[in-house]
């Protein structure tokens, strides 16, 4: 059995991906991926070949997603559940549960280290909070049907085959969630490592913000940028607002460091925060930044740090940083 289970593990990352993009969320996508290994594991003795390994483990998983999704409320981002927020208006924060958002994911887990650019694009590009999130407004069998044809490339008749519908049903179902992405703003850049500009604003922002110079970090914004701080519901839009709250309730960021990494095809950072009289920096959040052309269009912080720093295997501390 030992051979199975290898043969499984060689898919292992692709279908993260895949689960992640149906669920909106890094840590359920793990639990139904082991789970999808452990039927899988279980009934391979029956599995005769007639189909694909990769479409049977797909199937398994498309299973395991569809019974999750069955009682789940729809995942969001703070800026789908109610206006901006005015920075000078907040009282009190109240965070909400973590099944409420769409949760930031290591490029790592999710896109397979394939040789073909092309395909490394789309993966990255699929992986982004955007469309993720304009995902999670489809029906559960919609949602299977466009990330089937669209990011992984399968005909219609492999979907069909899948999810047990007729070609007809898939391309009707294609149509339908075509329409309801369309309307989503999925305008933005991916991280390209290689792009001098990108890397130029990325430097730019981080000399910023760990200076804490508010009139450099605006300059840096696009006159609409928002940003968020899942698990806490509130949001803010433009430079005003941004920076009220900055140098007013979020002042205690003042002093951060910087560590970079990657998430959702995104630049991101783990921020740590100066903590008690010894300035020692403790993790506070992971930034994950929208960027279009020359300009940041979102920050997002991401606060549940227990969490979320472990899965993109962030240090305690920056000086632990490699």
């Amino acid at each position: 059995m030992v051979d199975v289970e290898l043969r499984l593990e060689e898919f292992r990352i692709e279908l993260n991906g895949y689960c992640y993009r149906m669920l909106g969320s890094a840590f359920e996508a793990e639990d139904a991926v082991q789970e999808t290994m452990v039927r899988a594991w279980k009934a391979f003795d029956k599995f005769e070949g007639r189909a694909a390994l990769r479409s049977w483990l797909y199937r398994i998983a498309t299973n395991v997603c569809l019974d999750m999704l069955g009682s789940a409320q729809r995942r969001a981002r703070p800026m789908e559940l109610g206006p901006s927020a005015k920075a000078r208006e907040v009282t009190e924060v109240v965070p909400l549960p973590e099944q409420v958002w769409v949760g930031p994911v290591p490029d790592s887990r999710v896109v397979p280290d394939r040789s073909d650019p092309a395909e490394v694009a789309v993966a990255r590009d699929s992986i982004r909070l955007a469309f993720v999130a304009a995902l999670q407004h489809l029906p559960p069998k919609q949602r299977a049907v466009l990330i089937l044809r669209e990011v992984l490339a399968w005909s219609a008749q492999e979907t069909a085959e899948l999810l047990g519908l007729t070609v007809a049903s898939v391309n009707s179902a294609l149509q339908r969630a075509r329409a309801t992405i369309a309307s989503a703003d999925l305008t933005g850049d991916r991280l390209e490592p290689l792009d001098k500009d990108q890397s130029d604003l990325l430097s730019r922002y981080v000399q910023a913000f760990e200076a804490y110079d508010m009139a450099s970090l605006a300059a840096l914004l696009h006159e609409d940028a928002t940003v968020s701080m899942p698990p806490i519901a509130l949001w803010f839009r433009g430079h005003d607002e941004i920076r009220q709250w900055m140098l007013g309730p979020g002042a205690h960021c003042r002093g951060s460091r910087l560590v970079p990494t990657v998430a959702n095809g995104l630049p991101a950072f783990g921020q740590y925060r100066p903590s008690g009289p010894d300035g020692r920096h403790e993790p506070w959040a992971l930034i994950v930044l929208e960027t279009s052309g020359n300009k940041i269009t979102g920050i997002n912080s991401f606060l549940d740090v227990e969490r979320v720093f472990p899965l993109f295997r962030l240090p305690s501390h920056p000086d632990e940083a490699a």
